[in-house]
């Protein structure tokens, strides 16, 4: 899958670390179109799911060229893991300036919304972090992960062009998914531990 896009990344001599940095780049401009969506330029929003799906195109490449062309360092994962954790921030943050949320909740309450979306999705990333620090392995223990709340946000963002408040209840979802996959995580962590001291 996406090989012949490797390929071509190899032969333009993009690096994985290179093309993380063009993930971020294009994350930031999709953050910058959601903070400058309006009623009145509401087209602004298609534009950021352009971006914010570019973003996740390059973040699933830099991975697959690391593998393929035996590129693969631990300063390589721990930098892109990093810059992913910047470019969700700078989503959520692009729609909170703009109040993208309000449609569908008023502007407090969707503000509230979009910043438990941004803490839940830091907090799925930084519980699987800390697990692996402690030797469980977290593959697939979650409903949301990184690739179903960038699908979730997409999807929303796209139906938002035509009603808005569908945004608000994306984030929202994503939000609660998020949250869920936070105490889904803790407790695998505890059982994992829990069985691994009962085997000492």
């Amino acid at each position: 899958m996406l090989t012949l896009e490797a390929k071509i990344a190899h032969k333009l001599h993009l690096t994985p670390n290179r093309i993380s940095i063009i993930g971020f780049i294009l994350a930031l401009a999709s953050a910058a179109c959601y903070a400058l969506t309006t009623p009145s330029t509401a087209w602004f929003l298609l534009l950021a799911v352009f971006f914010f799906l570019a973003s996740g195109f390059c973040d699933a490449m830099d991975g697959i060229v690391a593998r393929t062309y035996k590129q693969t360092t631990a300063f390589g994962g721990f930098f892109d893991s990093v810059l992913d954790r910047f470019a969700d921030a700078a989503s959520y943050a692009g729609i909170i300036i703009a109040g993208l949320c309000s449609a569908a909740f008023g502007y407090l309450w969707g503000t509230v919304v979009a910043l438990v979306a941004l803490i839940a999705s830091m907090l799925v990333s930084y519980t699987r972090a800390r697990a692996e620090v402690l030797g469980v392995k977290m593959e697939s223990v979650g409903i949301a992960e990184r690739a179903e709340r960038m699908i979730i946000l997409a999807v929303a963002s796209v139906i938002g062009f035509f009603y808005l408040p569908i945004l608000g209840y994306g984030v929202a979802l994503i939000a609660v998914l998020s949250m869920v996959t936070v105490v889904q995580r803790v407790w695998h962590v505890y059982r994992e531990l829990k069985k691994e001291k009962a085997a000492t």
